[in-house]
């Protein structure tokens, strides 16, 4: 079956393309788009990954394998290789992806000398938008090039934040990348929320980073805060969303309370 085929939310009103980003690495981007799209299929929500990141961890969360395929995100970029046939179904009900491979890499220096290189992921997405309720655009630990076409694609933003230490440290500079993208190539890019990751209840410091988050973001930061559990760690070594492969943990019951948050912003 075609995404085509896969009807979406009735209820649902325009397409949502959030990018969902962070320059730091290992605070739960990849983890986050997979879990979080997983948990809006399952509210009957029409939902596509980008995923546009090098490592292809959002691609291989899905298991789907890599090494098979012909073709990725990058040819889109890069290749003119249409959207639509990039688009592959996964083992989520009403979730898809855009896959992307190693081969991603290369793009940041080959855009450099591109036409409308800002504008390319925009472009290549308004064909087959309006076929969602939700796109989530899986951003590299960057602020290079390829960040910047998710954040000119995008309406908004999601941010997640690990509860550790420095857990802000780096967030200014990306709020000053967004501010400038928002000056200069999308004027409607907004911060669609803040998520808390890897929470431990048990530790003093999760506390203080929930309480300098929420002081800092106010009513941006989502109340869902997203546990540090195995079962979330372990699940994209079998292929699967945490939300399929442990549906009774609480991660992925706090992933499915963060979807409902998310279809209430919507």
């Amino acid at each position: 079956m075609g995404f085509r085929d896969v009807k979406r939310s009735k209820s649902a009103k325009d397409t949502r393309i959030i990018a969902i980003i962070n320059q730091k690495g290992g605070v739960g981007k990849s983890t986050t788009a997979v879990n979080l799209a997983a948990a809006l299929g399952e509210q009957g929500r029409k939902t596509l990954i980008v995923d546009f990141d090098p490592q292809g961890n959002s691609t291989s969360g899905f298991g789907i394998e890599k090494e098979d395929l012909d073709h990725c995100i990058y040819d889109a970029l890069l290749n003119d290789v249409p959207a639509e046939s990039l688009v592959l179904d996964t083992n989520c009900k009403k979730v898809f992806v855009i896959p992307a491979t190693i081969q991603l890499a290369g793009a940041e220096i080959e855009l450099v000398s591109a036409i409308a290189r800002e504008t390319r992921l925009k472009d290549l997405l308004e064909p087959i938008q309006d076929e969602f309720d939700f796109i989530f655009i899986d951003c590299p630990p960057s602020l290079g090039l390829l960040t910047i076409n998710a954040l000119t694609a995008a309406d908004s933003v999601l941010i997640p934040i690990q509860c550790e230490y420095y857990a802000l440290e780096g967030v200014t500079k990306l709020l000053e990348s967004m501010k400038m993208v928002k000056s200069r190539l999308n004027k409607g890019l907004d911060t669609y929320g803040v998520l808390m990751t890897m929470y431990d209840s048990r530790t003093s410091l999760s506390n203080q980073v929930v309480e300098e988050v929420q002081s800092y973001f106010g009513d941006k930061a989502f109340k869902t805060l997203i546990p540090r559990t195995v079962k979330i760690s372990e699940a994209p070594s079998f292929g699967e969303p945490v939300i399929t492969y442990a549906p009774q943990n609480k991660g992925a019951k706090a992933y499915m309370n963060l979807a409902k948050e998310v279809i209430k912003r919507a």
